[in-house]
């Protein structure tokens, strides 16, 4: 069942499950953010990680060279034409053992061509989201920070679930910052 803004109130509020947590829409000159009927529009930090090819460096999942980015920190930050950037939520999270959050991005990005991609954030996992802002356009894009880059949405399950991500032991448990991928799977356990 999806939660409405009631429960995310009172999980935020009393669990600090969005901290720091907005519980207005804020939206006056700003992309977005905060508190809506049925999800929360998260804001992206002012860390980037700008993908680049000046050390003809390739994208493996499995040995990711961090070669192929830029790290830049500024209130704006500008993604080169058909590329990409990482960044993070401004926001932490402390999703609740029975919840499952998947994110979508926001239409004023997507109207520009500008797509957001995250995964579903699993019960009991916590940290900072981690967003690949990818610029589908043949022009430069210039991302916000401090403003709203993404909606979540939060799905109640009718019972918990028999395994968390913290019980997993998920490899990105309690992130900080911009992650880059990792690959730590024991034998018989996903990446």
């Amino acid at each position: 069942m999806l939660k409405s803004d009631n429960w995310i109130r009172k999980m935020s509020l009393e669990h600090k499950m969005i901290d720091p947590f907005s519980e207005d829409l804020v939206c006056e000159g700003k992309i977005s953010y905060g508190l809506s009927s049925y999800g929360y529009d998260m804001r992206v930090a002012d860390e980037y990680k700008i993908f680049t090819n000046v050390f003809a460096a390739y994208v493996d999942p499995k040995a990711f060279d961090s070669k192929s980015f830029l790290d830049y920190k500024g209130e704006s930050c500008i993604v080169p034409p058909n590329s990409f950037a990482l960044a993070r939520s401004m926001e932490y999270f402390r999703i609740p053992r029975g919840v499952l959050a998947v994110c979508l991005g926001k239409s004023t990005y997507a109207r520009c061509g500008i797509v957001v991609n995250v995964t579903p954030l699993e019960p009991e996992w916590e940290g900072h989201l981690t967003i690949e802002i990818s610029n589908t356009t043949p022009l430069p894009a210039k991302i916000y920070s401090g403003e709203g880059i993404a909606q979540l949405l939060f799905f109640g399950g009718d019972q918990n679930c028999s395994k968390s991500y913290a019980d997993r032991k998920g490899k990105y448990q309690a992130q900080r910052g911009v992650t880059l991928p990792k690959i730590l799977c024991s034998k018989g356990q996903k990446s």
